[in-house]
């Protein structure tokens, strides 16, 4: 197709083209080598058996484990049918009911994401971040970027549950604290959403968070408020206001997009997690440290007793359960 001349007329057309191309190639090299692997692996067992080569039978049975774990990661990508999947995702996080520790809980959820951000070789940066007042984090923003980071992230969408004896607290008690985590994808220059200059508010803010002297020292940070939805978004990652500014853009389309989104899904009645109150009987996930430790996802009803893995990023069975329930 690319060969033909009228191909690249449209430039834009054949640029997503090539990308999907891309993309596809990319998944049939993945399964020939997966394929390979496993016609080897089976060629080396049956030596191994035949010879009683212990040790390399323990090699077979290493190598067949790490290929079940690339296969389940490939299956997933078969489960991506919305129209962004594809695409770079935005992941916000906002501390709800439980003060100091539900600010902790944040910086908790922040630490888990970039973990499993780093495990699938994702490349992050922080957009936006509001420190807590004592600890922890009230609010942040971050970019993941990565093969289908947005339809793997979706999931996570909604309000996140913990339950545990709080090491704010001299008594020692028991405590609930709740974050919402929203998830946007990165649209692409083929998505257009109008924004009417007018209808913005643009400030400027001295960043509060790391970055350098500079950044510290300068009005770089912006923060932009959609007026006629009362959206408001902000980035200080950048040095440059210029590029801060580009970027809280992008976020604010995301918003007004995933907006867009919610209101067509409110017509038919299916409203999403992350417009719901911050607090009892609306999570979609509650982590329980005490009196038990379970991490149980309210929609798909899965389960995992070892929280301190899923808290360390282990978040791919939940990730994969989500996808085989979503309607």
């Amino acid at each position: 197709m690319s060969l033909q001349p009228q191909f690249w007329n449209d430039q834009e057309q054949a640029r997503k083209v090539q990308k999907e191309l891309g993309q596809l190639r990319d998944v049939i090299a993945v399964w020939e080598k997966n394929f390979n692997d496993l016609e080897e692996a089976d060629m080396l067992l049956e030596m191994a058996v035949e010879e009683r080569d212990e040790t390399t039978q323990h090699e077979v049975a290493l190598s067949i484990s790490d290929l079940r774990r690339r296969i389940d990661e490939v299956e997933l990508e078969c489960m991506f049918s919305g129209e962004h999947d594809a695409n770079n995702a935005m992941i916000t996080i906002h501390a709800g009911a439980g003060g100091t520790e539900a600010q902790d809980w944040v910086e908790m959820l922040l630490r888990m994401y970039l973990r499993w951000a780093e495990e699938k070789e994702f490349a992050t940066s922080i957009l936006d971040y509001l420190p807590g007042d004592e600890a922890g984090v009230k609010s942040v923003t971050i970019m993941v970027k990565g093969r289908h980071a947005y339809g793997l992230l979706r999931s996570e969408l909604g309000i996140h549950r913990l339950v545990r004896i709080s090491p704010f607290d001299a008594s020692g008690r028991r405590h609930t604290s709740f974050a919402s985590v929203m998830v946007m994808p990165e649209l692409d220059d083929t998505i257009e959403i109008d924004i009417n200059e007018k209808d913005l508010r643009i400030d400027t803010y001295r960043s509060s968070g790391s970055g350098g002297q500079h950044v510290n020292k300068t009005d770089s940070a912006i923060r932009i408020t959609h007026l006629p939805s009362g959206i408001v978004v902000q980035c200080q990652n950048e040095r440059s206001q210029h590029r801060n500014k580009d970027m809280a853009m992008k976020m604010l389309m995301s918003r007004l997009y995933e907006r867009e989104k919610e209101e067509q899904a409110r017509a038919h009645k299916n409203l999403g997690g992350d417009k719901k109150e911050i607090a009892w009987g609306s999570q979609i996930r509650s982590y329980v440290l005490q009196p038990y430790r379970l991490i149980k996802d309210h929609r798909t009803g899965h389960e995992e007793g070892n929280v301190d893995a899923v808290l360390d990023g282990r978040l791919d069975q939940f990730i994969k359960s989500y996808l085989l329930w979503q309607p």
